[in-house]
């Protein structure tokens, strides 16, 4: 009996959804994209990735 009411109230809200214009702050926008860091590079390479674990020595694919 209450699925007339939940359904009107996801229309409703797929309305203002659909139509609204979010305010962008696009200050925040350049600041973020312009950083000049790369969110997906690594921080840095380390010697550590450099070495193989004995254990896994002959699973590893560097031909030294």
């Amino acid at each position: 009996m209450g699925r007339g009411r939940a359904k009107a109230k996801q229309t409703k809200v797929a309305r203002e959804l659909k139509y609204s214009s979010p305010n962008t702050d696009f200050d925040a926008l350049q600041r973020e994209l312009g950083s000049g860091e790369d969110p997906f590079s690594p921080r840095s390479s380390s010697s550590d990735d450099e070495t193989v674990d004995p254990r896994w020595g002959e699973y590893s694919y560097d031909e030294r």
